[in-house]
């Protein structure tokens, strides 16, 4: 195999660029879902809080 067919079937293959955008839209999932928590974390653990003493039939006040 010459160098030039050697370059050629390198920057041909796409096993690599996959997994990349793989991990680029994980990477993206993961800032959203940490942006999504932060701005609503609040809430979410009052929300929480208030269906855990509805099972349970006791108050709790943080």
């Amino acid at each position: 195999m010459t160098m030039k067919n050697f370059l050629t079937n390198f920057f041909k293959e796409e096993e690599g660029q996959g997994m990349a955008e793989y991990a680029l839209v994980l990477g993206i999932v993961a800032v959203g879902v940490v942006g999504i928590l932060v701005f609503f974390g609040e809430s979410i653990v009052e929300k929480l809080t208030e269906i855990a003493q509805e099972f349970s039939g006791k108050t709790y006040t943080p």
